[in-house]
C-alpha cells in the first residue's frame, strides 16, 4: 500500500527519529510462542532502516514488551492469550530481548513496556522530547510488529501527542494481510501518513544531502 496523494505535512530528517517496536525473539524467530512470521519477513527491511537513520543521524529507539512470571503485569492481555501466562518475553529471558539483526547500540534507548501502546507509564515521551534536545522531534517513524496491535497502538498514542507519524507499510510485520493492510488503511485517511521503506530511505537521504 502507498500513501495518499495529498499530504499533511512534509518529512523531516532532522525533526524525526526511528521507532523499532517490540521486534524481539519471542515474536520473530521461527516456532517462538508469539510468532509474527511476517515480522521475519520483513526484518530485511527494518534492518535497512536502522542502519540508514544511523548513518544520518536520526535517532533510533527500541521497545520491549515484558511480562513477568511473579505477577500478572498484564491481566487483560494474558486473559485473551492464555499462553502468556505460563511463557512469552519474561523479563531476563532470550525471547524478550530484540533480535540480534536489530541489536540496539550501546548509546541507544530502549523502552520496556507493559502495555501495547509504548507509551503507557513508559517514558517513551520523555525520551522522545530530549533525544534531540528539548522538544525538537516532532515526527515518529514506526515500525516493528504486531501492526495492528502495538504498533497501531502507539501510532495512535503518538498522533494523539501531536507528532507526526510515518508508518512504515513494509516495515511493520501483521498477524495476518487482512489486518495488516485494515491498519494501514486506517493511519493513512487519519492518524498518520504511509511510507514505503524505499520511500523513507529517499526522503533521508535526499534531505540529508540538502
Amino acid at each position: 500500500m502507498t500513501e495518499n496523494v495529498y499530504a499533511p505535512w512534509e518529512f523531516d530528517k532532522n525533526k524525526a527519529v526511528l521507532l523499532v517496536v517490540d521486534m524481539q525473539n519471542d515474536f520473530v524467530n521461527e516456532g517462538a510462542v508469539m510468532e509474527v512470521p511476517m515480522a521475519r519477513e520483513l526484518l530485511p527491511n527494518m534492518k535497512r532502516l536502522v542502519e540508514h537513520c544511523r548513518e544520518n543521524d536520526v535517532p533510533v529507539i527500541f521497545t520491549r514488551h515484558v511480562l513477568y512470571d511473579h505477577v500478572d503485569i498484564s491481566p487483560l492481555e494474558t486473559a485473551y492469550n492464555p499462553l502468556l501466562k505460563k511463557s512469552g518475553m519474561r523479563n531476563d529471558s532470550y525471547g524478550a530481548e530484540i533480535v540480534e539483526d536489530l541489536r540496539p547500540l550501546a548509546h541507544e534507548t530502549v523502552i520496556t513496556k507493559h502495555r501495547y501502546d509504548a507509551f503507557y507509564n513508559t517514558a517513551l515521551d520523555t525520551v522522545i522530547n530530549n533525544i534531540r534536545g528539548m522538544n525538537q522531534v516532532d515526527t515518529i517513524i514506526i515500525t516493528g510488529t504486531v501492526t495492528n496491535v502495538c504498533c497501531e497502538s502507539t501510532a495512535r498514542s503518538a498522533f494523539m501527542r501531536d507528532y507526526k507519524v510515518a508508518f512504515v507499510s513494509d516495515a511493520n510485520g501483521g498477524l495476518d494481510q487482512l489486518s495488516h493492510e485494515a491498519t494501514l488503511a486506517t493511519i493513512s485517511k487519519v492518524f498518520g501518513r504511509v511510507f514505503t521503506t524505499e520511500d523513507l530511505l529517499e526522503k533521508i537521504s535526499r534531505y540529508a544531502k540538502a
